[in-house]
């Protein structure tokens, strides 16, 4: 049976690349963007609808544009650092409207239609940091977390109906995400040096990290597994620094983070 794929983001990174990856595995797919018609490099055999995650009225719109959706893969959203007290509150505000909101929003329009049909797979896009916190990071961990306990609490309501709901978190990524990651670091921020170093430390992270193609298998793994677990990791060592977490204090392993982005 030929199933329909809503994916948001798929403009580039890893939306991208879960689309062409799901294009190839026989899906109809429908990527978003917040302007369509200004997407460089279309992937062939993708429908693009506008979306705006921070616009309810858009959300319903490609919500109706899209109609029945089998797969719901929520990767859109943004990237954001800084110190805490030196986050402007309009920016949290916007960054939960991306990578939160927008997605549940999405989420509870597209769902009744796959509880009505008996089978549906929603897939949130969150990341590593969400299970391993970086200091100046705080913003984007938390919306992260954030994503990941809507799917982990709502699995259990829409699972008797066919319907999984993954999180699926990626560690270090090389998909160019270090130039769009939005920065908040006031002139005279007394974390600055800190702050700096942590980011050389990201950014040199991110640049050896797993390719955007290889998060997509593992959410294609997610989209087609019979029963669908509840979290999927892939990169930075995820098998191995899992079961160490595991079996260490959470202040280990939080230390462990910490030196790996030259903080002490």
């Amino acid at each position: 049976m030929s199933r329909t794929a809503l994916v948001t983001g798929a403009s580039s990174g890893i939306g991208a690349a879960v689309a062409t990856a799901l294009v190839q595995r026989g899906y109809r797919v429908l990527g978003t963007s917040r302007d369509p018609a200004a997407v460089s490099a279309p992937i062939p055999g993708v429908e693009y609808l506008a979306l705006d995650l921070t616009d309810d009225a858009s959300i319903k719109a490609c919500a109706e544009a899209a109609g029945a959706v089998d797969v719901l893969v929520n990767n859109a959203g943004e990237s954001q650092s800084g110190p805490l007290e030196e986050l402007p509150m309009e920016a949290l505000r916007r960054l939960f409207e991306l990578n939160v909101f927008g997605a549940v929003r999405l989420t509870q329009l597209l769902l009744p239609g796959m509880r009505d049909r008996g089978y549906g797979r929603v897939i949130m896009v969150g990341s590593m940091l969400a299970s391993f916190p970086l200091a100046y990071r705080s913003s984007y961990v938390a919306s992260k977390a954030a994503i990941k306990g809507f799917a982990n609490a709502a699995r259990r309501e829409v699972s008797p109906y066919g319907v999984g709901v993954s999180t699926v978190e990626p560690g270090s990524i090389s998909t160019g995400i270090s130039e769009r990651r939005t920065q908040y670091l006031a002139e005279d921020s007394p974390f600055r040096d800190e702050y700096r170093t942590m980011l050389t430390a990201l950014n040199a992270n991110e640049a050896k990290g797993i390719s955007a193609a290889e998060v997509a298998a593992t959410v294609v793994k997610a989209v087609e597994a019979r029963q669908p677990k509840p979290f999927y990791a892939v990169g930075s060592n995820a098998p191995l620094v899992f079961a160490l977490r595991r079996l260490m204090p959470r202040s280990t392993a939080e230390r462990m983070v910490a030196r790996r982005h030259g903080l002490r």
